[in-house]
């Protein structure tokens, strides 16, 4: 009898542990009442990375002249006909989308254009400082790469629709030569310039597996001597294969536009390239 408080004691200890187990968990939060469950749908709003391989079947036009000097012109061409570059343009090309957070991404993207021409000259064509006759073979290279970086922040946002507005800026380099080994006449042109622009990018998921997406870069420039432009524009159709693979058609356009009168490198240039492609996209 006289170990009973002390056994009570020890039997109160040793069970409290136990009734605190015992004790109910906290409920989890509900869900707001008539409100249903969000499900994600796997589209170019989701997506935090993409890569995206397509094969271009684009066309290109150039005219071209390359002055001596100011008040002196060159003639002007237009390339694939008086030169026999190549007219078409069929290329693999890569791009890469990073998005950081909801509403801001990060598009990369590669853009190569490489051609060569071998003539016999139907016309005499003056190139710079040099003069080339009726009947001389010309060789010619051309060659134009550029990477493009591109930020835009999606100030509208939703389940369906995506639109934003940024900025981008394209590190170009051209490198173009015409020569007639005949008689050692060489007229060279190697350049490298930023081109920053003005952005637009949106999206629109109009069914479960259907996305229509649209984009346009755009730069102006008037200085002292040159005025220029630069334009980059493209519409595609994507259907989501899988949840992380799309294939699709689109089509892109890209303009350069410059005339100088720069001393030293006066002349004009109208590129174009422009055309559908076929891609595959992949995402998560």
């Amino acid at each position: 009898m006289r170990i009973r408080p002390l056994v009570l004691l020890l039997a109160a200890i040793l069970s409290g542990p136990a009734l605190q187990a015992a004790e109910p968990a906290a409920p989890a939060p509900a869900r707001d009442l008539l409100q249903p469950p969000v499900i994600e749908i796997a589209s170019p709003i989701t997506d935090r990375f993409a890569l995206r391989g397509s094969y271009s079947f684009g066309s290109v036009s150039t005219e071209v002249r390359y002055d001596q000097a100011p008040g002196v012109l060159g003639t002007n061409f237009f390339a694939e006909k008086l030169l026999g570059l190549e007219d078409r343009n069929r290329v693999g090309e890569v791009e890469m989308m990073i998005r950081m957070g909801e509403r801001n991404r990060l598009r990369i993207d590669y853009f190569k254009l490489t051609r060569h021409g071998d003539v016999v000259l139907s016309q005499p064509v003056i190139i710079g400082s040099n003069t080339y006759l009726l009947t001389d073979r010309l060789t010619t290279d051309m060659d134009l790469r550029m990477l493009g970086l591109t930020y835009t922040y999606s100030f509208l946002r939703t389940d369906r629709f995506e639109l934003g507005g940024g900025l981008g800026v394209a590190l170009g380099q051209g490198q173009g030569a015409a020569q007639v080994p005949a008689r050692r006449l060489r007229d060279t042109f190697d350049g490298v310039a930023p081109l920053p622009s003005l952005a637009l990018d949106g999206t629109w998921r109009i069914h479960r597996q259907f996305s229509l997406n649209a984009r346009a870069q755009y730069l102006a420039v008037h200085t002292s001597g040159i005025d220029g432009s630069y334009g980059n524009y493209h519409v595609d159709l994507q259907y989501r294969w899988w949840r992380n693979l799309a294939v699709g058609a689109g089509y892109s356009r890209t303009h350069f536009l410059v005339n100088s009168a720069d001393p030293g490198n006066t002349g004009r240039g109208d590129l174009q390239v422009k055309g559908p492609e076929l891609f595959l996209r992949a995402s998560f």
